[in-house]
């Protein structure tokens, strides 16, 4: 006779659905060959609004649109390299930005350079609207 199932391991209370950038440069450059912009959100632990953007529409777009989106985290100690390949602690990177409010969306093209303006917050009237317009933005400075 068999045992109980496997317990499944905890899932953690919020799940990375986008990946932490290692390397902006490298990710940056991949985005590139693509044809698309680099996506950076700028998000916090346990942030509500910064939840619902990953989930409704990063996430998705990310999945269904092989848009290039990694995620940084505010207060994080976690390390990577930035785009001229200094390594930095997620923090720093924020502050270089001079970024204040979680969400924010960076949108990356060539030589790292900030292709659209930054969406701000997360109004959830117009923001697929505004995130739809600074996407297309940001693939037309890639394309042209």
């Amino acid at each position: 006779m068999a045992g109980p199932p496997a317990a499944r391991p905890a899932r953690p209370a919020e799940l990375p659905l986008l990946p932490a950038p290692r390397s902006l440069a490298v990710d940056l450059a991949a985005a590139l060959a693509l044809g698309q912009p680099l996506v950076v959100m700028v998000s916090l632990h346990g942030c509500p609004w910064c939840k619902l953007v990953r989930e409704s529409y990063l996430a998705p777009l990310r999945r269904e649109q092989q848009l290039p989106v990694v995620q940084v985290d505010m207060g994080s100690q976690e390390r990577l390299q930035d785009f001229a390949g200094v390594l930095r602690t997620h923090g720093e990177m924020v502050r270089a930005w001079q970024v204040r409010s979680a969400p924010t969306l960076l949108f990356f093209g060539r030589e790292a350079r900030e292709v659209a303006p930054r969406l701000v917050g997360a109004s959830t009237d117009f923001y697929g609207a505004y995130l739809e317009q600074r996407i297309e933005q940001a693939r037309r400075a890639v394309a042209g």
